[in-house]
């Protein structure tokens, strides 16, 4: 653009030729001056036009940066939340270690325990019903031990006499304390493994219900399977000393 107002004005300069010097110069400095106004006012165009476009951020751009900043702005202000579920476990520990279990013994109820004393003995019992013999008391049998004992009356006594100790161990039948019954015994203790009988004795002509001759106590201690007595054991009847009957 600079370029065309300066050949025009080279043309308008070659016209004024034949011109005095005087309104040639005035001529040629008015152009001149009309030339650099146009030229120095294209260029301030060009400026403003450039700081405009750099200054007004394209449709594409001005989306970008706005859906940029409203999705920070989003994110800062709705962090995301994390839920923790805590299940309670029994058999844990605080460092995640499990806890041994714990293991619970009910105690046996103590019906049930009077149930199979109740068993336990009616067997005794009908051990001794087979031999012709009633028992005197139930409860002096005591399933809970090795050696037990029951003690029984000859049947049909119409006194209460004629009494006999009948072994059992683990429940099983053994046999009685002597072969031939006594006027009465009596079981003064009992352990797991041993019974303590006492026999009422009798001299020459005392009545049934009043021995005279003291009391032996013997010993029946469980050896090996074996019970054997810790003494001799009065004779059933004697005409010179004392007796069980």
């Amino acid at each position: 653009m600079l370029q065309a107002h300066w050949r025009v004005a080279r043309a308008a300069l070659n016209t004024m030729a034949g011109m005095p010097r005087k309104l040639i110069a005035a001529l040629s400095t008015l152009i001149l001056g009309a030339g650099a106004g146009a030229a120095l006012g294209g260029c301030g165009s060009s400026q403003t036009k450039t700081e405009t476009v750099a200054e007004t951020p394209t449709v594409s751009e001005s989306a970008t940066t706005s859906s940029t900043q409203t999705h920070a702005t989003t994110t800062a202000k709705a962090p995301a939340t994390t839920s923790t579920a805590t299940t309670s476990t029994p058999n844990s520990t605080a460092g995640g270690a499990e806890a041994p279990a714990t293991t619970r013994t009910a105690t046996e109820p103590a019906f049930t325990h009077e149930e199979s004393q109740s068993e336990a003995a009616k067997e005794a019992v009908s051990v001794l019903e087979s031999r012709g013999y009633t028992p005197t008391e139930t409860a002096l049998y005591h399933p809970s031990q090795t050696l037990r004992v029951l003690i029984g009356t000859r049947a049909g006594s119409s006194d209460g006499y004629g009494q006999q100790a009948f072994f059992f161990i683990d429940g099983r039948y053994i046999g009685t304390d002597t072969k031939e019954p006594s006027a009465t015994v009596k079981v003064l203790s009992q352990s797991d493994t041993e019974v303590t009988l006492g026999y009422p004795l009798y001299r020459p002509g005392d009545a049934l219900a009043n021995p005279t001759g003291g009391q032996a106590t013997i010993h029946f201690q469980l050896n090996d399977g074996k019970l054997t007595p810790s003494g001799r054991i009065p004779p059933a009847n004697s005409s010179t000393g004392v007796s069980r009957n």
